[in-house]
């Protein structure tokens, strides 16, 4: 199992937010904003395509790190090979293990092993980034709601991993947490 963890870890640490906005001539996306290299962030730069194909690249590498893992070695690999694709992201071992918040990633795991509930992530996410216009809040918001949606879906091995990537993804957003509670969080459209 080191081995599906190792190989989700791999393909998750595929910094795709820097490796876009380099490419597209924007420099380096950690300059600016949160400093993260996900869409979020990359939606500071002003360019909505090369923020929604980070957003899109970012979840792939994780539905790839599952889909390949359960294919080959079965549930219990790809479920722990979701796990590294998360943590890969999280910690690139190319970028000295300083990487994004997960969100993107988190869901493209969720694709791989459960698709419907992506359709619970996806409506909560978009209810409360359209309410409130914080998407820390709205990844905060579906982090709750995805690991209840999978027990109460009779997934209760899948519920865990997202309990656990839920946790996860609350301590990588303190800061987030923190500025939501002073009102200093920037909203969804903001740059800089």
């Amino acid at each position: 199992m080191l081995v599906s963890l190792l190989a989700g870890y791999l393909c998750g640490s595929i910094p795709f937010g820097l490796i876009l906005t380099r490419m597209a001539g924007l420099g380096d996306v950690r300059t600016i904003g949160s400093g993260n290299i996900g869409a979020t962030n990359v939606l500071r730069t002003g360019n909505k395509k090369l923020a929604a194909l980070t957003l899109l690249l970012d979840a792939l590498k994780g539905t790839v790190a599952v889909v390949a893992a359960r294919y080959v070695l079965g549930m219990e690999a790809a479920l722990i090979a979701g796990l590294g694709a998360f943590l890969g992201h999280l910690y690139p071992v190319w970028l000295k293990f300083k990487g994004g918040k997960g969100v993107a990633t988190y869901m493209g795991v969720l694709l791989g092993l459960a698709p419907l509930i992506v359709l619970v992530f996806a409506a909560v996410w978009l209810g409360m980034a359209k309410l409130f216009r914080y998407s820390s809040l709205a990844a905060l918001a579906a982090a709750v709601a995805v690991p209840i949606a999978l027990y109460l879906y009779g997934r209760p091995e899948v519920a865990s991993l997202f309990a656990i990537m839920s946790v996860i993804t609350f301590l990588k957003h303190h800061q987030n947490i923190s500025r939501l509670l002073s009102g200093t969080e920037g909203r969804i459209g903001d740059k800089g």
